[in-house]
């Protein structure tokens, strides 16, 4: 059993490897088992295949953090928070995550300008990551306007966004991408954001609902 284990984790890093240096379309069972040192017949003993290996790196902490992660492994306290303070805390969670792997944002990148089942699986797999973080954390979502929700889609977009354009250009719109104290003034933007414009949002609903 724990040879077995060990040859999944070297299938599955390989696949993050591969694709985060020479993109999707490198990716192919004799590259991965090459790059693994293992035999290609173990991709379809282990995992059935090239799309269920895909899968599994996709949910495998190595590409995409956990909720506890991003949660600092508390999810049930940030939970009872308003809403205001879990939205920035599940974005900032998110950020420092994901600026702790590179590798991502590099498959992040691929991902902008390739398009097929590959790329498909992987952002199947973070939908399904985000409607978790909304069962988990914001349970009580259907209260609130789409509009908060959306919010949330947009920062989280423009922190991915940044962070693939840090890999080649050391500042976007006065903001250095290269310093901490850049980064520093970006989480402070998301948080006046989430505290700001969510509560001119609850604000606005709170008019509606009395009206």
């Amino acid at each position: 059993m724990g040879d077995r284990k060990q040859s999944e984790q070297r299938l599955i890093r390989a696949v993050g490897d591969i694709v985060a240096k020479q993109g999707f379309k490198r990716l192919g069972v004799n590259a991965v088992a090459r790059a693994a040192g293992v035999d290609k017949v173990l991709i379809y003993r282990y995992f059935d295949g090239l799309p269920n290996l895909l899968k599994a790196y996709g949910e495998s902490g190595d590409f995409w953090p956990g909720i506890a992660e991003v949660m600092d492994d508390d999810p049930a306290a940030i939970s009872s928070l308003p809403i205001q303070a879990r939205l920035e805390r599940v974005i900032l969670g998110l950020l420092n995550a994901l600026r702790a792997r590179p590798q991502t944002i590099e498959i992040l990148a691929w991902e902008m300008v390739e398009d097929n089942a590959l790329t498909q699986t992987l952002a199947s797999t973070r939908e399904r990551w985000g409607l978790k973080v909304i069962e988990a954390i914001f349970p009580d979502a259907e209260e609130y306007s789409q509009d908060v929700l959306a919010l949330a889609n947009v920062l989280v977009a423009g922190i991915q966004y940044l962070m693939i354009r840090a890999r080649r250009d050391a500042a976007y719109g006065g903001l250095s991408l290269h310093t901490e104290e850049g980064w520093m003034r970006i989480q402070q933007g998301v948080s006046l954001a989430c505290r700001i414009e969510v509560g001119h949002l609850l604000n606005e609903l709170n008019v509606e609902s009395k009206s």
